[in-house]
């Protein structure tokens, strides 16, 4: 494919398949990527791996959520790079070349659907599929100052997809346009008739913004979702503090990601990129009675923020700390940052909450995202309410 092959950044693999039929409807004349977790008839499904791409079949059938987007007419053009088993935040495999982040390109694209946000955000496709398992979604569009929806837990089918860690997998999309990021939810989502007006602050969510310019940039940013929805009120949470939560959702995915990929992975030494193979052998350390209290701490969070919110909640915070990591930092210091934002993306993971970034700040001339969260099931009222939030700021702004 013609896009494949003029591709300067590093976002499609070069997977060999035959075409792939589209339907018509109102996707019609769109191309469509899709990341290499995802199914789609007559490909491979690498999962970000030279072994498993190696050892695997072509698949029989196109993933459930992937043929949704062939049958409104979205045009099939290639595959997309993804990290390791979608287990990683930064957007680089170890075995592929960097994708490259067409908003900021001294700068990271983030993870695990790298190549998805780097072809969308650079005009290589209209629609890309992602993931969002600890933030795949959020941080990536936040990165690249794209529009990112981390859907309610268990919204859309995952039929046909590789999982991760189950009960935090969901499906998502990334879109340059809004009109046509809401135009794919159209298709999924179900209109819960949410009303979210009731706008709430969490001050250790707040509290991990990463320096001055980026807390600037964030208040900034709260200011127009103010202006949209009302004042923000503060809320805490009490169930669990930020460094619980953290270790609550680090402990459940790496038991589950452990337990659905470890038996393959322990058969042969399967070259592991450095962060992927550490986080996969912590999974093998969790013991029966940590998972079950992990369980019980994830539960009561999840009662919590349920009763908080109600039916017309809405919190406001940094979708991560701050903009993208430049691409070249330490390791270390990119897993300092990654985990920095793990603790700003476990909320709605945890709770299966939605939770939308939108691109409305800037820091350093790279996107730095807000992020909201509302109740379960509250996902076009969120796409809904951000797209009215970056009408207004165009309009401020013109």
């Amino acid at each position: 494919m013609d896009v494949i092959k003029n591709d300067p950044f590093n976002a499609f693999l070069d997977t060999p398949g035959p075409a792939v039929a589209s339907g018509s409807g109102t996707l019609s004349g769109k191309t469509l990527a899709v990341k290499d977790i995802y199914d789609v008839a007559g490909y491979k499904t690498g999962r970000g791996n030279p072994q498993w791409l190696a050892e695997t079949q072509p698949a029989a059938h196109t993933a459930a959520a992937v043929q949704i987007l062939l049958d409104a007419g979205a045009r099939f053009i290639g595959k997309t790079q993804t990290e390791e088993f979608a287990f990683s935040l930064t957007g680089h495999n170890a075995h592929y070349p960097r994708p490259i982040n067409p908003a900021a390109p001294d700068r990271m694209t983030g993870g695990s659907s790298s190549g998805s946000i780097a072809a969308v955000a650079a005009g290589l496709a209209d629609i890309a599929t992602g993931s969002d398992t600890g933030g795949s979604v959020r941080a990536p569009a936040s990165y690249c100052g794209l529009v990112g929806l981390r859907t309610s837990h268990g919204a859309i089918t995952l039929d046909g997809t590789m999982p991760l860690a189950p009960s935090f997998d969901v499906f998502g999309w990334f879109a340059r346009d809004v009109d046509l990021y809401c135009a794919v939810g159209d298709l999924y989502l179900d209109d819960s008739g949410a009303r979210l007006t009731n706008l709430m602050r969490l001050p250790e969510q707040d509290a991990l913004v990463a320096g001055e310019a980026e807390k600037q940039a964030y208040q900034n940013a709260v200011s127009l979702v103010e202006a949209v929805v009302g004042q923000a009120r503060t809320e805490k949470l009490v169930s669990a503090d930020v460094e619980q939560r953290y270790w609550c959702m680090r402990r459940i995915q790496a038991h589950e990601a452990w337990r659905g990929h470890g038996a393959w992975l322990s058969a042969a030494d399967r070259q592991l990129g450095p962060g992927v193979k550490e986080r996969f052998a912590f999974g093998q350390t969790i013991s029966t009675e940590t998972l079950l209290s992990e369980a019980k701490l994830r539960d009561a969070l999840r009662t919590e923020v349920t009763d908080i919110l109600g039916n017309d909640g809405l919190f406001v915070s940094p979708t991560v700390p701050g903009a993208a990591p430049l691409a070249a930092s330490s390791f270390a210091d990119v897993q300092d940052y990654r985990e920095r934002a793990l603790r700003l993306l476990c909320l709605s993971g945890l709770t299966g909450l939605p939770e939308l970034t939108l691109p409305l700040g800037t820091v350093d001339g790279a996107p730095f995202g807000l992020s909201l969260t509302g109740p379960k099931g509250s996902d076009r009222a969120l796409l809904a309410i951000g797209q009215q939030i970056l009408d207004a700021k165009q309009s401020g702004a013109q």
